[in-house]
């Protein structure tokens, strides 16, 4: 009999469990027939050069590690993710004290617009959607190298908004 109780209270749970994850889905809600994309490099209108190229390359390895999307040339691809580098600010955190005002770290942040456009019909999925990312870097006394050492992990963040961005619209 305790037997038999405990395991209807066993199988009572179970269901009680699962059926709290009936509506949670392992595949993607993006359509099959919308699951290829192209992504030309970016614009840069940001003033600092190469970043644009950066930010594309982490965009293509950010669509590709998250795995809905397949990378796809411009003439075959369901979707087409313009972007545009549109703004770029730099906030010094500290300085070097035997330097006075020479500031020895910097906030660098930057900005994008992206567009979706579903490529067959030519509906915009987003409309010129503002994306940000920033990180810090010290300069060690030079500026523009501690900027471009930057590069790869502000791209890389920014990269990780523009996805969840576009995967946003499912």
């Amino acid at each position: 009999m305790r037997s038999t109780l405990c395991l209807t209270l066993a199988l009572a749970s179970a269901l009680l469990l699962t059926n709290g994850c009936a509506s949670y889905r392992f595949r993607s809600s993006v359509p099959e027939e919308l699951r290829t994309i192209a992504v030309p490099v970016f614009e840069n209108a940001s003033g600092y050069p190469e970043i644009d190229a950066v930010v594309t390359q982490y965009v293509l390895r950010e669509f590709q590690r998250e795995g809905t999307f397949k990378l796809s040339p411009l003439d075959s691809a369901s979707l087409k993710l313009l972007g545009k580098l549109v703004r770029t600010e730099l906030h010094p955190l500290s300085y070097d004290r035997n330097y006075g005002s020479r500031a020895s770290e910097y906030r660098y942040a930057i900005e994008a617009e992206i567009t979706l456009v579903e490529r067959g019909t030519g509906k915009l999925l987003i409309d010129t959607q503002r994306v940000k990312a920033s990180t810090t870097f010290l300069t060690h006394g030079d500026m523009l190298t501690g900027m471009q050492d930057a590069y790869p992990r502000i791209a890389k963040e920014l990269s990780r908004a523009i996805v969840d961005a576009v995967l946003a619209q499912w």
